[in-house]
């Protein structure tokens, strides 16, 4: 059996709620998403999610921001207060306040209207896999990860690290392992729609690399093409 095959096998077994007032943007994530093998179950608003949700009790949630009846922020608020599943917000919000805002509710991560289906497909096996490799995946060597509290830790001691560069090093924490070329780490971490160059990614890098001192080893440059997150867990 192929890996791509494998990987709808397990994505079967998976149920994901979208909640979106847009019927279109509800129809395009299901399309998308039960072609990579996930379940979808939908709602049009915050408080017919919060019933989807204790009637079907779905693996993961996105969810918009901007809803009549019960916004997004709410929503998740309410559905943190019951549950750890992963929170992807969608919103067509791009200001910094708006993602903060959105974290700070309880989400695991965000997406900016107007997306691609391959980085919204890659964010939530992202999201996926950081849930079921659970906390043991978030320790490699003298580095650890606290994914709740967004926190990086190099021998016990935090590191004080932007928003940008803490998402970087999730990015390449998720795809343990796998050789990632710039632009999908440009596409994946500042959106489709960025317009700064991949030399942007460089310079993350190497912020990211002196301020995890002797881990910032674990990110290997491909020489020409990318970089690798690898490490002894």
């Amino acid at each position: 059996m192929q890996v791509n095959d494998m990987k709808q096998n397990e994505q079967k077994n998976k149920t994901i709620l979208v909640v979106d007032d847009d019927t279109r943007i509800r129809d395009l994530l299901r399309i998308v998403l039960e072609s990579r093998g996930f379940a979808v179950t939908e709602a049009e608003n915050g408080t017919a999610a919060l019933q989807a949700f204790s009637a079907s009790a779905p693996d993961m949630v996105i969810l918009d921001v901007m809803m009549p009846v019960m916004d997004g922020f709410v929503c998740c608020q309410r559905l943190r207060a019951v549950s750890n599943c992963p929170i992807l917000m969608l919103t067509a919000k791009g200001e910094d306040y708006d993602q903060v805002q959105g974290l700070d509710a309880g989400a695991d991560d965000y997406i900016i209207k107007p997306f691609t289906p391959m980085v919204l497909v890659a964010r939530v096996e992202a999201l996926f896999r950081r849930s079921d490799n659970g906390t043991n995946r978030n320790a490699f060597g003298s580095m650890k990860i606290d994914a709740g509290a967004r926190e990086v830790l190099v021998e016990n001691v935090p590191i004080p690290l932007s928003r940008k560069e803490y998402d970087l090093l999730m990015y390449l924490v998720d795809n343990y392992n796998i050789s990632l070329n710039r632009d999908q780490i440009l596409e994946s971490v500042w959106g489709y729609d960025y317009l700064g160059s991949s030399n942007t990614v460089d310079t993350h890098i190497n912020r990211l690399r002196n301020k995890l001192g002797k881990c910032g080893a674990y990110i290997t440059t491909l020489r020409g093409y990318g970089y690798r997150f690898e490490a002894e867990q």
